[in-house]
């Protein structure tokens, strides 16, 4: 789904019912708070009443942040940017992400809002449970983890430079993904599974341009 015009200001009308468009919308502080406390007491509840070890706690969580990496990728490259001419799926595709690349300095829709979110989180937890059993309390605080980290990310990119010189890369592969070529670029919280798959921008040959970047920042008044 490609925009020949970004539009920098407003956002996306999703919805005729004005109940429906608030649920559209949310915080990234509402999304951290509403699964902190999930994520502690999964690797609690492992430790404590599973009977895990620490080490073991530890090596699953990190196992299940990885897999997020690769979950982040497959999604925004294959789901995101879908490509069908049924119109019920365009416009799938165009509310769960099309909207984004039309007003990228929406700041209310980085974060899966808080009701589909937990539909969706929870049919997620199910399935790890069936395929990995117990191991999913300690494996699931990782892979949501690993969410909070891609939404706060892509707050990020969006919102500031990048911090330190060596996270500039990232900061230019989403950008060029959104002003240059959505076909690449689709890795936003690491570049690792671009780099892998040969979707990463060879930044050597891209000529930076500043005013289309500057397009994709929030307005900061």
């Amino acid at each position: 789904m490609k925009f020949d015009k970004i539009k920098n200001k407003g956002q996306a009308r999703l919805f005729e019912s004005q109940y429906l468009e608030v649920l559209t919308k949310t915080h990234p502080l509402i999304i951290w708070g509403m699964y902190l406390p999930v994520i502690g007491y999964m690797l609690y509840y492992s430790y404590a009443s599973l009977a895990y070890g620490m080490g073991q706690v530890a090596a699953v969580f990190i196992g299940g942040l990885f897999f997020w990496t690769l979950f982040e990728y497959i999604m925004h490259r294959f789901i995101f940017h879908m490509v069908t001419e049924d119109p019920k799926m365009r416009r799938f595709v165009y509310v769960l992400h099309g909207n984004h690349h039309e007003y990228p300095r929406d700041k209310q829709r980085l974060f899966m809002p808080p009701v589909p979110s937990l539909i969706i989180s929870s049919i997620l937890f199910s399935l790890q449970y069936l395929l990995i059993g117990k191991a999913a309390f300690m494996f699931f605080p990782g892979f949501i983890l690993g969410y909070l980290v891609y939404g706060s990310m892509h707050y990020a990119i969006h919102a500031w430079n990048p911090p330190f010189k060596f996270m500039k890369p990232l900061w230019r592969n989403h950008h060029l993904h959104h002003y240059k070529n959505d076909d690449k670029g689709f890795g936003v919280s690491t570049a690792f599974w671009d780099r892998v798959f040969g979707t990463f921008f060879d930044l050597d040959k891209e000529k930076e341009d500043k005013e289309k970047t500057k397009s994709l920042m929030f307005d900061r008044k």
